[in-house]
């Protein structure tokens, strides 16, 4: 793995090889892509595919770029795994990493940064989703363009979905409150 400029497609020539480390599959073959989402609501708002295999710290400038692309104010602050470690600052938007509590931490502090971490969490079930769900496990588009189409659709599938689930519970929400407005309206006229 330490040669460069090797051909893993003769098809798709521009993929590469990320390292992952698990056991189970030690490496992936293909583009590696960034999502960027939002802290509470988990939609995702900026996507970016990577033509060279760099290290994570240096994808943030395009994950956050694409993220700020349609905003009208800049992202304060990321919230990133260890991955991302080296950079403390990217183009204005402070970078926080988890790590332990220091000491001349308050308890606040503390309990701050903790459920500030654990939130980050939640962005591996949605990579997850979007991978199974969305087809971005296997991509069937030609070229480092047909990885980036992949990519933008699977990303507003899966908020397309996220919207549609939240659409349908409120639909059901009224259907129910009006079935209660029913069954009182009936039991009083009954009743008089």
């Amino acid at each position: 793995m330490k040669d460069s400029n090797k051909v893993y497609s003769l098809h798709e020539s521009h993929i590469y090889v990320i390292a992952k480390g698990k056991d189970h599959k030690k490496y992936e073959y293909g583009t590696k892509a960034s999502l960027v989402t939002t802290m509470k609501s988990n939609i995702i708002i900026g996507v970016a595919a990577h033509q060279k295999n760099e290290h994570d710290s240096k994808t943030l400038e395009a994950a956050l770029a694409s993220a700020n692309k349609h905003r009208t104010q800049p992202i304060v602050e990321a919230i990133c795994d260890r991955g991302y470690r080296g950079r403390k600052e990217v183009d204005g938007t402070l970078i926080c990493i988890p790590n332990k509590p220091l000491k001349r931490d308050t308890n606040y502090q503390k309990e701050l940064k903790r459920k500030k971490f654990r939130r980050r969490a939640a962005i591996e079930p949605i990579i997850g989703h979007v991978k199974t769900d969305h087809r971005m496990q296997r991509n069937y588009l030609k070229g480092f363009v047909g990885d980036e189409i992949n990519l933008l659709l699977a990303a507003a599938a899966f908020n397309l979905k996220k919207w549609m689930n939240l659409f349908l519970l409120f639909v059901f929400m009224l259907r129910i409150a009006n079935f209660r407005i029913r069954i009182i309206s009936t039991v009083v006229f009954k009743c008089n």
